[in-house]
Protein backbone atom coordinates (compact mmCIF):
# COMPACT_ATOMS: atom_id res chain seq x y z
CA UNK A 1 0.00 0.00 0.00
CA UNK A 2 1.56 3.37 -0.89
CA UNK A 3 1.52 6.24 1.15
CA UNK A 4 1.16 10.04 0.71
CA UNK A 5 3.04 12.33 3.15
CA UNK A 6 2.92 15.81 3.39
CA UNK A 7 6.03 18.06 4.36
CA UNK A 8 6.15 20.59 6.92
CA UNK A 9 9.23 22.22 5.55
CA UNK A 10 9.54 24.94 9.07
CA UNK A 11 11.54 28.13 9.25
CA UNK A 12 11.78 30.45 11.96
CA UNK A 13 8.31 28.60 13.66
CA UNK A 14 6.65 28.83 10.35
CA UNK A 15 5.71 26.54 6.90
CA UNK A 16 7.61 27.77 4.42
CA UNK A 17 8.45 26.31 0.81
CA UNK A 18 11.05 26.83 -1.54
CA UNK A 19 12.37 25.98 -5.50
CA UNK A 20 15.45 23.89 -5.38
CA UNK A 21 16.45 24.53 -1.58
CA UNK A 22 16.38 28.50 -2.34
CA UNK A 23 13.12 31.35 -2.74
CA UNK A 24 11.13 30.58 0.68
CA UNK A 25 7.83 31.57 1.11
CA UNK A 26 5.88 31.61 4.17
CA UNK A 27 2.51 29.13 3.95
CA UNK A 28 1.04 28.67 7.35
CA UNK A 29 1.71 27.49 11.29
CA UNK A 30 3.02 24.30 11.71
CA UNK A 31 -0.18 23.09 13.08
CA UNK A 32 -2.59 24.69 10.88
CA UNK A 33 -1.26 22.47 8.50
CA UNK A 34 -0.53 19.45 10.57
CA UNK A 35 -4.32 20.00 11.53
CA UNK A 36 -5.25 20.05 7.59
CA UNK A 37 -3.48 16.91 6.61
CA UNK A 38 -4.21 14.38 9.41
CA UNK A 39 -8.11 15.15 8.58
CA UNK A 40 -8.02 14.93 4.76
CA UNK A 41 -6.30 11.72 4.77
CA UNK A 42 -2.91 11.85 4.97
CA UNK A 43 -0.78 8.53 5.53
CA UNK A 44 1.83 10.30 7.67
CA UNK A 45 3.24 13.55 8.32
CA UNK A 46 6.73 14.84 7.98
CA UNK A 47 8.18 17.89 10.04
CA UNK A 48 11.58 19.34 8.96
CA UNK A 49 13.37 22.09 11.13
CA UNK A 50 15.12 22.92 7.83
CA UNK A 51 17.52 25.85 9.58
CA UNK A 52 18.25 23.69 12.80
CA UNK A 53 21.67 22.52 11.20
CA UNK A 54 22.57 25.44 9.53
CA UNK A 55 21.90 27.59 13.09
CA UNK A 56 23.31 24.50 15.26
CA UNK A 57 20.24 24.63 17.51
CA UNK A 58 17.75 22.24 18.14
CA UNK A 59 14.42 21.63 16.73
CA UNK A 60 11.67 24.08 18.51
CA UNK A 61 10.20 21.88 20.91
CA UNK A 62 7.07 23.80 22.05
CA UNK A 63 6.15 23.65 17.97
CA UNK A 64 6.86 20.25 17.93
CA UNK A 65 4.81 19.59 20.78
CA UNK A 66 1.76 21.57 19.30
CA UNK A 67 1.75 19.61 16.00
CA UNK A 68 1.98 15.95 17.74
CA UNK A 69 -1.17 16.72 19.88
CA UNK A 70 -3.43 17.80 17.02
CA UNK A 71 -2.58 14.78 14.92
CA UNK A 72 -3.35 11.06 14.70
CA UNK A 73 -1.03 9.69 12.29
CA UNK A 74 2.61 8.69 12.28
CA UNK A 75 4.98 11.95 12.52
CA UNK A 76 9.07 11.89 11.19
CA UNK A 77 10.95 14.90 12.24
CA UNK A 78 13.84 16.06 11.18
CA UNK A 79 16.41 18.72 11.78
CA UNK A 80 19.34 19.72 13.46
CA UNK A 81 19.72 15.53 14.92
CA UNK A 82 22.99 14.71 15.79
CA UNK A 83 23.33 13.08 18.83
CA UNK A 84 21.90 9.69 20.54
CA UNK A 85 20.02 12.57 23.04
CA UNK A 86 18.85 14.22 19.72
CA UNK A 87 17.03 11.48 18.63
CA UNK A 88 15.59 10.52 22.07
CA UNK A 89 14.63 13.33 23.01
CA UNK A 90 12.17 14.04 20.17
CA UNK A 91 10.79 10.43 20.20
CA UNK A 92 9.95 11.59 24.20
CA UNK A 93 8.20 14.91 22.21
CA UNK A 94 5.92 12.25 20.04
CA UNK A 95 8.00 11.71 17.38
CA UNK A 96 7.20 8.19 15.48
CA UNK A 97 10.18 8.85 13.81
CA UNK A 98 13.27 10.38 13.19
CA UNK A 99 15.04 11.61 10.07
CA UNK A 100 18.62 12.01 10.12
CA UNK A 101 20.44 14.03 7.32
CA UNK A 102 23.12 16.34 8.05
CA UNK A 103 24.18 14.61 10.90
CA UNK A 104 25.10 11.57 9.37
CA UNK A 105 26.86 12.88 7.33
CA UNK A 106 29.22 14.21 10.00
CA UNK A 107 28.86 11.20 12.15
CA UNK A 108 28.35 8.26 9.98
CA UNK A 109 28.47 5.89 13.00
CA UNK A 110 25.36 7.66 14.00
CA UNK A 111 22.79 5.77 11.95
CA UNK A 112 24.66 2.72 13.78
CA UNK A 113 23.92 3.91 17.52
CA UNK A 114 20.59 5.25 16.26
CA UNK A 115 19.36 1.79 15.12
CA UNK A 116 20.52 -0.51 17.59
CA UNK A 117 19.22 1.72 20.38
CA UNK A 118 15.76 2.68 19.42
CA UNK A 119 15.07 -0.25 16.21
CA UNK A 120 15.65 0.49 12.83
CA UNK A 121 12.17 0.90 12.08
CA UNK A 122 12.29 4.40 14.02
CA UNK A 123 15.51 5.75 11.90
CA UNK A 124 14.92 7.32 8.41
CA UNK A 125 18.28 8.29 6.55
CA UNK A 126 17.37 11.22 4.36
CA UNK A 127 19.88 13.05 1.75
CA UNK A 128 19.76 15.43 -0.56
CA UNK A 129 21.02 14.95 -3.94
CA UNK A 130 21.90 16.65 -6.82
CA UNK A 131 23.37 15.91 -10.04
CA UNK A 132 26.79 17.09 -10.72
CA UNK A 133 28.72 16.32 -14.24
CA UNK A 134 26.55 13.54 -14.52
CA UNK A 135 26.76 12.25 -10.60
CA UNK A 136 24.53 12.06 -8.47
CA UNK A 137 26.09 13.52 -5.14
CA UNK A 138 24.75 14.55 -1.46
CA UNK A 139 24.68 17.89 -0.70
CA UNK A 140 23.71 19.49 2.96
CA UNK A 141 23.42 22.89 4.56
CA UNK A 142 20.09 23.17 2.98
CA UNK A 143 21.42 22.05 -0.27
CA UNK A 144 24.39 25.15 -0.56
CA UNK A 145 27.61 22.18 0.18
CA UNK A 146 28.61 19.72 -2.13
CA UNK A 147 29.73 17.12 0.08
CA UNK A 148 31.05 14.82 -3.05
CA UNK A 149 30.01 11.69 -2.09
CA UNK A 150 28.63 9.20 -4.79
CA UNK A 151 24.45 9.81 -3.78
CA UNK A 152 23.97 6.26 -4.59
CA UNK A 153 26.74 4.33 -2.82
CA UNK A 154 25.53 6.87 0.48
CA UNK A 155 22.46 5.53 0.59
CA UNK A 156 23.62 2.17 0.54
CA UNK A 157 25.37 2.91 3.44
CA UNK A 158 22.64 3.99 5.30
CA UNK A 159 20.51 0.79 4.68
CA UNK A 160 23.63 -1.35 5.78
CA UNK A 161 24.03 0.78 9.14
CA UNK A 162 20.85 0.13 9.95
CA UNK A 163 18.13 2.70 8.88
CA UNK A 164 14.98 1.18 8.15
CA UNK A 165 13.69 3.78 5.26
CA UNK A 166 15.55 6.10 3.09
CA UNK A 167 14.17 9.90 2.31
CA UNK A 168 15.38 11.34 -1.14
CA UNK A 169 14.85 14.62 -1.68
CA UNK A 170 16.04 15.48 -4.98
CA UNK A 171 17.16 18.68 -5.06
CA UNK A 172 17.13 19.33 -9.11
CA UNK A 173 13.39 18.58 -9.13
CA UNK A 174 12.45 20.46 -5.44
CA UNK A 175 9.68 23.06 -5.94
CA UNK A 176 9.44 22.61 -9.77
CA UNK A 177 6.80 20.65 -9.91
CA UNK A 178 7.62 19.06 -13.29
CA UNK A 179 7.53 15.12 -11.85
CA UNK A 180 9.59 13.43 -9.79
CA UNK A 181 13.28 12.26 -10.17
CA UNK A 182 12.47 9.32 -11.97
CA UNK A 183 16.21 8.39 -12.86
CA UNK A 184 17.52 9.21 -9.30
CA UNK A 185 14.77 7.06 -7.59
CA UNK A 186 15.28 4.10 -10.02
CA UNK A 187 19.18 4.25 -9.12
CA UNK A 188 18.41 4.04 -5.69
CA UNK A 189 15.59 1.19 -5.77
CA UNK A 190 18.61 -0.84 -7.51
CA UNK A 191 20.87 -0.32 -4.84
CA UNK A 192 18.70 -1.42 -1.33
CA UNK A 193 16.16 -2.97 -0.47
CA UNK A 194 15.07 -1.13 2.55
CA UNK A 195 11.50 1.28 1.65
CA UNK A 196 11.94 4.71 -0.08
CA UNK A 197 10.22 7.53 0.07
CA UNK A 198 10.13 9.81 -2.86
CA UNK A 199 10.81 13.48 -2.45
CA UNK A 200 11.18 16.90 -4.61
CA UNK A 201 9.41 17.35 -7.86
CA UNK A 202 5.28 16.51 -7.80
CA UNK A 203 3.32 19.08 -9.68
CA UNK A 204 0.45 17.44 -10.24
CA UNK A 205 -1.76 13.83 -9.56
CA UNK A 206 -0.35 13.01 -12.58
CA UNK A 207 3.20 12.72 -11.24
CA UNK A 208 2.29 10.42 -8.34
CA UNK A 209 1.02 8.14 -11.05
CA UNK A 210 3.56 8.56 -13.00
CA UNK A 211 6.14 7.76 -9.92
CA UNK A 212 4.51 4.16 -8.53
CA UNK A 213 3.39 2.84 -11.65
CA UNK A 214 7.24 3.69 -13.57
CA UNK A 215 8.52 2.43 -10.11
CA UNK A 216 6.00 -0.26 -8.24
CA UNK A 217 8.92 -0.43 -5.88
CA UNK A 218 8.91 2.91 -4.32
CA UNK A 219 6.96 2.97 -0.84
CA UNK A 220 6.10 6.81 -0.56
CA UNK A 221 5.69 10.00 -2.22
CA UNK A 222 6.39 13.36 -0.57
CA UNK A 223 5.71 16.89 -1.39
CA UNK A 224 5.22 20.38 0.15
CA UNK A 225 3.63 23.03 -2.13
CA UNK A 226 0.77 21.35 -4.01
CA UNK A 227 -0.48 20.55 -0.88
CA UNK A 228 -0.06 23.62 1.01
CA UNK A 229 -1.93 25.78 -1.27
CA UNK A 230 -4.49 23.26 -2.29
CA UNK A 231 -3.37 22.46 -5.78
CA UNK A 232 -3.84 18.58 -4.95
CA UNK A 233 -6.27 17.55 -2.31
CA UNK A 234 -5.39 14.28 -1.11
CA UNK A 235 -8.71 12.87 -1.07
CA UNK A 236 -8.57 13.06 -4.68
CA UNK A 237 -5.20 12.44 -5.10
CA UNK A 238 -6.12 9.18 -3.13
CA UNK A 239 -9.30 8.27 -5.28
CA UNK A 240 -7.30 9.00 -8.50
CA UNK A 241 -4.48 6.16 -7.77
CA UNK A 242 -7.20 3.61 -6.58
CA UNK A 243 -9.06 4.55 -9.90
CA UNK A 244 -5.38 3.74 -11.63
CA UNK A 245 -5.02 0.36 -9.65
CA UNK A 246 -2.41 1.50 -7.08
CA UNK A 247 -3.64 0.32 -3.94
CA UNK A 248 -3.67 3.59 -1.38
CA UNK A 249 -5.52 3.57 2.47
CA UNK A 250 -8.80 5.81 1.42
Amino acid sequence: MKRIIPCLDVKDGRVVKGVKFEKFSDVDTPVARAKIYNDSGADELVFYDITASIDGRQIFADILKQVVECINVPLTVGGGINTIEDIDRLIKLGADKVSINTGAINNPKLINDAAKKFGSERIVFAADVKKVDGIYKVFTKGGQENTDLDAILWLKSGEDRGAGELVINSIDTDGVKGGFDLPLLEAALNAVSIPIVASGGAGCIEDFITLFKTLPDIDAGLAASIFHFDEVKIPQLKLELQNNGIDVKL
